[in-house]
């Protein structure tokens, strides 16, 4: 969405914005992709390059759809990827320069098997339920 915008004029972007998120709102990726169509009619003469970006796009950004038994809004965001490399460099930047490639990625692995750890005991941000439900939704289909 933030690739999107940055091709259209400041007064529009609201506007835009607003339209264009309702792709993300919609329950299945077949109706995601009705109204995907209804953005790209109204837009696409006024912002090629725009409605471009979201063609190139659409299918990877739809994905998330395609796990009905998950939490799609956990699994739309990047937010815990996003936490956890602004953890990295915080970590890093105390330590400002590091004497080997080695030591730096010591650092990074104790992190990220601290975090695994604690994801897996506490901090369950989809539950094993809903993965195991959605694990044998897709054997039947398989």
């Amino acid at each position: 969405m933030r690739n999107i915008v940055v091709h259209i004029p400041h007064k529009e972007k609201e506007s835009i914005a607003l339209n264009s998120k309702q792709i993300w709102y919609q329950p299945d990726q077949e109706s995601a992709k009705r109204v995907v169509l209804l953005v790209i009619q109204e837009y696409r003469d006024r912002f090629p390059q725009a409605i471009a970006l979201l063609e190139e796009g659409l299918e990877d950004s739809l994905q998330f759809l395609a796990f009905p038994h998950l939490d799609q809004r956990k699994i739309s965001s990047t937010n815990s990827l996003e936490r956890i490399h602004k953890e990295i460099r915080r970590r890093t930047r105390v330590v400002g320069i590091f004497p080997t490639t080695d030591s730096y990625l010591r650092l990074v692995t104790s992190y990220l098997i601290e975090y695994t750890e604690d994801w897996m005991r506490s901090k369950k941000y989809i539950s094993s339920e809903a993965i195991t439900e959605q694990q044998a939704e897709l054997l039947k289909i398989a």
